[in-house]
């Protein structure tokens, strides 16, 4: 039988972690960028959850510590897409490469 250990979520973690700086890499538009900035952020909360469950360490507290990670992301988000829609109302594109454009 299977069992599913610390290895396994660190994979995981470390796939979707890729994945996230790939997008961040690629994507020549803010949304993109956006969602691989949230991938990354998602790995990392699979990591504290993981070195949670299977942590020797009494006190660490990896749940809570995601939680914030969380908070941080939404409040990220919201001043993300802000940001995107004053470059779109300002220059009609989101492409972060026109950004320069805007001075101020």
């Amino acid at each position: 039988m299977l069992t599913i250990g610390l290895m396994h979520y660190l994979i995981l973690s470390a796939a979707i972690f890729c994945c996230g700086v790939f997008v961040m890499m690629t994507k020549r538009n803010a949304i993109g960028i956006l969602i691989g900035v949230e991938l990354v952020l998602n790995s990392v909360n699979i990591n504290f959850i993981a070195f949670d469950r299977y942590s020797l360490v009494p006190g660490f507290d990896g749940q809570i510590t995601a939680l914030f990670v969380i908070v941080l992301a939404a409040a990220e988000a919201a001043v993300a897409v802000a940001i995107c829609m004053n470059l779109y109302k300002n220059i009609n594109t989101i492409d972060v490469d026109r950004g320069d454009a805007l001075h101020g």
